[in-house]
Parts: C-alpha cells; sequence; structure tokens
C-alpha cells in the first residue's frame, strides 16, 4: 500500500467535487479534481448524500489511486456514521456497499487550501451548457529566485467568481519556464471545473509569441513546454493566450513573487 492519500469533498446546488491530496509537510499537494454536474433527482439529494455521491464518483473515477494507496476522507460531516448506520436510504446503504471494500478512513477536516479549491470546483461547475457558452478569464504569471521558483494566477470564472493562487514548484525553473508551469496550472482547474472557452493573458513577450508561432522555441526543454501546452489546450473549443503589459497584470505578478519568494510555505489563496 502506497502513501496515505486524503480526499476532501465538496457540494452544491448544482455539483459535487472532490480534490485528491498528498501530504507535503505543514500543506497538501493536489493530485487529481474531479467533479459532476447533478442530474435527474440528484439536486434534491441532502447535503450529507450529496457528499456521500462525490465521494463514489471520486472512488470511481480514481480507482487506481483508491486501490494502492490508503485514503483518508477529512470532513467535518457524519459522513462515514451515515454511510454505516442501519437507517441510512436505500441509495445510501448502496453506495456504503460499493466504498466498503475501498479501506477508506474518516478524520476531522483541518482548514487548509484544497478545501477551498473544492468548493470552488463545486460552485462553477454547474449548468455544464451555459459554462461551455461563456469565456473565463486568467491571468498568469511566474518568478524564479536563486532559491525557489513559483507561479501566481488569478481566475475569473463564467459566473465571475473569482479565485488567487500562489503556488512554490517544486523543482527549480527558469522565469519563462515558471510561466509556462502558471498556464499548465491554470488550464487543469479551469478544464475540470467546467470552461472550454479561456482568455488568458500573460506578461511575458517569448511565452506569448512562441505559443503564437511568432518565436521559435530553440531550447529542448522550451520546445517540450511548448508542444503540451499546443496539446493541452486544443482540448478547449477556445483558448487564445495575450501579452498585456506587467502593471496590467500585477495581481498575478505579486502571486507569484509572493510563491517564490523564502517567507512563503507552499501553496495559498
Amino acid at each position: 500500500m502506497g502513501e496515505t492519500l486524503y480526499i476532501y469533498l465538496s457540494a452544491s446546488k448544482d455539483a459535487v467535487s472532490a480534490v485528491l491530496v498528498r501530504s507535503g509537510g505543514r500543506e497538501h499537494q493536489s493530485v487529481y479534481y474531479v467533479s459532476k454536474v447533478l442530474q435527474g433527482a440528484e439536486p434534491r439529494y441532502s447535503p450529507i448524500e450529496k457528499l456521500a455521491l462525490a465521494l463514489i464518483v471520486a472512488a470511481r473515477k480514481l480507482r487506481p489511486y483508491f486501490h494502492s494507496h490508503q485514503v483518508t476522507v477529512l470532513t467535518n460531516q457524519p459522513l462515514k456514521h451515515i454511510l454505516a448506520s442501519l437507517n441510512a436510504s436505500g441509495r445510501m446503504t448502496k453506495w456504503a456497499v460499493e466504498l466498503s471494500d475501498q479501506g477508506i478512513e474518516f478524520e476531522a477536516r483541518p482548514a487548509i487550501k484544497a478545501q477551498a479549491l473544492a468548493d470552488f470546483i463545486s460552485e462553477v461547475t454547474g449548468n455544464e451548457d451555459s459554462k461551455y457558452q461563456q469565456e473565463w478569464t486568467m491571468f498568469v504569471d511566474g518568478s524564479s529566485t536563486s532559491s525557489k521558483s513559483g507561479v501566481g494566477r488569478v481566475i475569473k470564472s463564467a459566473e465571475a467568481d473569482y479565485m488567487e493562487y500562489a503556488i512554490t514548484l517544486e523543482f527549480p525553473a527558469s522565469n519563462n519556464e515558471a510561466e509556462y508551469e502558471a498556464i499548465f496550472l491554470g488550464y487543469k482547474l479551469i478544464y475540470t471545473a467546467g470552461a472550454r472557452r479561456v482568455h488568458a493573458y500573460s506578461d511575458s513577450q517569448l511565452v506569448v509569441s512562441q505559443a503564437e508561432g511568432e518565436y521559435e522555441a530553440r531550447k529542448k526543454k522550451m520546445t517540450k513546454y511548448l508542444a503540451k501546452l499546443r496539446e493541452e489546450t486544443a482540448k478547449f473549443e477556445e483558448f487564445r493566450l495575450e501579452q498585456i503589459p506587467r502593471e496590467q497584470n500585477l495581481m498575478a505578478d505579486q502571486l507569484a513573487k509572493l510563491a517564490s519568494s523564502n517567507q512563503f510555505d507552499g501553496e495559498g489563496e
């Protein structure tokens, strides 16, 4: 059995979501996000039933993780007791049986950023059709110092919900490499949350020009970054990357600098 992985669950009126994370010392580091738009009778489920559904969705979609790792659900809701109750509803009993061979454990939820991410995905996953038609906005920046590299992202959903992230990279990266990483981390999140039309902004002339085909990526590592960017953004119905002056990207710039500073401990919003 591999290392223990932790899962955060969230439910909104229209969707449920889960974030699977691994322990990274003082903070948790995201491994995978899953979400589901509620359909049919599902929006009428009780809040605890929606959380159980989020766990079922995660267990099904992330089956290899559940089979090869100890998975611990971090929640302050009585989910464990409800699933084990003899008075549970038929669907809850069915889900409890399905989960019984997973060896899932439950612990009280600490107040860390992964739960905020699960809540965000759940809130913005709702009405898929309308989100596919509306545009999301993302501002990104990367920062590199002699000791640390970090990225900053400011995301505006189709419903005008804002999320700001500062994340320290776990490997050395140049400013341009950190810029690419900021884009990668950003579009992974918003694609999972349902975005299909995205307008991204960066103040890196090199990265934007490479993405637009105006500059050639000559270094091997940058060539790989560019190939990954084109491959992943092809999943969107529309993905535009535009260069803007640094003064128009101040929030993402400040978040990136914070993430690469020695005073920052990993991830924040």
